[in-house]
């Protein structure tokens, strides 16, 4: 085992590319060597928070760096494969922020990069890592439940933040904002009913409270079937306040839910909780761990280091990533088309 600390490199220097470089500052065995930010301003934050850092505004010139292990891409998602192909054909390893990308031929190239290259490609989906979602993962692969047959995972919660230069608020740098916050919930369906196979068909609805912009889907929900006969219910409201999200899993023995709510979905002091039920009496189980974006941003950045040192798995694959583009686009097409859609497995 190599006990040196894991070098990363940052692309994106954002809000949330702030919180990324924290992370990777706070996690043992990680080490933040360079940052690359899209303007001066930013750049020169970067470089006021971290003395110690190497401070590019130009991507390219920082992934050829020859002491850099694994870069982490944090920027707006129409970004994406540009950003992570060249750190793939730099032949760095990949922490890639969801959604992987804005198409599927994206994704089906980042895969093959990192195949071709034996480099790691892993994905953004921190909520794998957390201490209660996870937990009640564990759960269900332990039988707990039963067999899984249906899954709610919902969120109400306050509008987005524009991104900058409101690249958030822009479909065509978004593609789809059902591939913006959705996602992560259409992953943790799939993960969660797992046993039932492949997800196969989606049927959505979404509307709009801002006139005019009926492609900004305030309020998403979708239903989406599985091979294996389960299916899972996915909902959103961006125009309720605070973050409230919430999933309850059923099977045919028992039944499973948590909720998490915070006055904002990047705290560090929320309230959670996570019920049982065994098909006979019901137990609040124990979460030591507290759980959150924030917190589990750090889970993924040490998984990343565990990854590099000690080949352990990766918490989501670009097979995974990839799965949760195909849910999306496919909700997304079921939202145009008014009728069910099909899902795109890989070829």
């Amino acid at each position: 085992m190599n006990d040196r600390p894991v070098r990363f490199g940052l692309v994106g220097f954002g809000a949330w590319g702030q919180h990324h470089a924290n992370a990777i500052q706070v996690t043992d065995g990680a080490e933040l060597v360079a940052v690359s930010a899209s303007s001066q301003a930013s750049a020169d934050s970067a470089k006021k928070t971290y003395e110690a850092v190497d401070v590019y505004t130009d991507y390219r010139e920082m992934v050829q760096r020859s002491d850099l292990d694994v870069i982490d891409v944090v920027v707006p998602s129409y970004l994406h494969h540009e950003v992570a192909s060249a750190v793939l054909r730099a032949d760095k390893h990949l922490l890639l922020e969801k959604p992987m990308g804005v198409s599927l031929q994206e994704c089906d190239e980042m895969i093959q990069l990192a195949n071709d290259r034996e480099l790691m490609l892993a994905v953004g989906h921190e909520l794998r890592l957390s201490s209660m979602w996870g937990k009640a993962k564990e759960m269900i692969d332990d039988g707990f439940i039963g067999d899984p047959l249906y899954a709610l995972v919902e969120l109400s919660r306050n509008p987005y933040r524009q991104g900058a230069n409101g690249w958030r608020y822009d479909i065509d740098r978004v593609g789809s904002w059902v591939l913006e916050e959705p996602i992560h919930f259409f992953d943790l369906a799939r993960w969660y009913l797992q046993s039932n196979g492949n997800p196969s068909s989606v049927y959505a609805s979404a509307n709009s409270r801002q006139p005019g912009h009926p492609e900004l889907q305030d309020n998403f929900s979708a239903i989406m079937h599985f091979d294996g006969g389960a299916y899972a219910v996915v909902s959103q409201t961006l125009a309720a306040f605070e973050h409230h999200q919430t999933i309850k899993v059923t099977g045919t023995k028992g039944a499973l839910w948590a909720s998490w709510s915070g006055a904002m979905d990047r705290t560090r002091h929320p309230t959670f909780s996570l019920r049982a039920f065994d098909g006979e009496t019901v137990q609040t189980v124990p979460i030591d761990k507290p759980t959150g974006e924030l917190f589990e941003l750090e889970d993924q950045i040490a998984r990343m280091v565990d990854a590099f040192r000690n080949g352990k798995e990766l918490h989501c694959t670009g097979k995974d990533g990839r799965w949760s583009v195909a849910m999306c686009l496919a909700a997304e097409a079921s939202i145009r088309s008014g009728k069910p859609e099909l899902i795109r497995q890989a070829s």
